[in-house]
């Protein structure tokens, strides 16, 4: 069994991996870290001597990781997260409220959820930084592994990476939106199946939510609307629906939040699961437990207030 507690493998070794595989090459990794690429060869070299493996593969397009590698790589992200928090953790010890705390977010709990968190936050910790990143899901998390990022707000899948976990705030249900102008709020007696020749804009097919309102029109002998447009873009489908007559699928508190949208009154049977993404195992900073406080604190106003928020049955 190899052993990497001896002494050998050094923190430099787990900074040039992971540097080389998210540049793809030595020239670029070099550059990113500020050493020059016979340094980071005989550093690669090194690692791939204690380890008794190949970590990458040389080819014309660059370096591409190995089984080993990607394994290799991976842990030393966490390692490397792990330390970065470390030293945080003793600066928030030393300095109080002070400090940065980064969190992603996608759209279920961007608009009422985390703002409101924030707020109440800055109000105890003025001298806290809070920075928020906007992403997808799988990039999110990414970055909450490699430690860029403490902690991912929004909805959640069922977990399929065992190194991250979930902590459950609210149910929100999903709401089929229209600009007020649209047609079809002065419709009596509507039912899902008098718009399905209405213009959508629909998630890409592999968002959960697509596949979602589709097994909801499918159960009622609905197929998916042809006049339809296909957007992964939130601030293109808010403007899509506020400048045309195009329906849209949308968290019913981000539909609350906006002035020139309104729900019409159809059951979708979608009800997502809002929470906090966290790294598993990882101990949370001081900042990151107060955050966490605030979020559940408005969580709890919420589930209070929201019409739907259920688990799903």
């Amino acid at each position: 069994m190899t052993d990497l507690v001896d002494g050998r493998l050094k923190l430099r070794h787990l900074r040039y991996v992971v540097a080389i595989a998210e540049q793809g090459s030595l020239v670029a990794a070099g550059e990113r870290l500020h050493v020059t690429q016979p340094v980071l060869t005989r550093g690669l070299r090194e690692l791939e001597s204690i380890l008794k493996v190949e970590l990458f593969e040389r080819g014309p397009r660059g370096m591409t990781a190995t089984l080993f590698g990607e394994v290799f790589v991976d842990h030393a992200r966490a390692v490397l997260a792990e330390l970065r928090q470390a030293g945080r953790h003793l600066e928030e010890l030393a300095d109080g409220h002070a400090g940065t705390v980064t969190i992603g977010t996608f759209l279920a709990g961007a608009s009422v959820l985390l703002p409101r968190a924030v707020a109440r936050v800055k109000a105890v910790a003025p001298d806290l930084t809070v920075i928020i990143r906007h992403g997808g899901p799988e990039a999110l998390y990414e970055a909450l592994l490699a430690g860029d990022v403490d902690l991912v707000v929004g909805t959640l899948e069922p977990a399929s990476n065992d190194r991250l976990r979930q902590h459950h705030l609210y149910y929100e249900p999903a709401r089929v939106v229209a600009r007020s102008q649209h047609p079809a709020h002065r419709r009596p007696g509507l039912t899902i199946a008098d718009l399905i020749g209405e213009l959508w804009s629909l998630p890409p097919a592999d968002n959960p939510q697509r596949r979602q309102l589709e097994e909801h029109l499918l159960s009622r002998g609905l197929s998916t609307p042809a006049n339809r447009i296909e957007c992964g873009s939130f601030l293109a489908v808010r403007a899509i629906a506020r400048e045309t007559d195009t329906l849209v699928v949308m968290p019913q508190l981000v539909a609350e939040t906006e002035p020139e949208l309104a729900a019409l009154p159809i059951d979708l049977g979608i009800v997502e699961s809002v929470g906090v993404t966290l790294p598993a195992g990882r101990q949370l900073t001081p900042t990151m437990l107060l955050m966490m406080r605030k979020l559940d604190e408005v969580a709890a106003d919420i589930r209070a207030a929201i019409t739907g928020y259920a688990p799903p049955t």
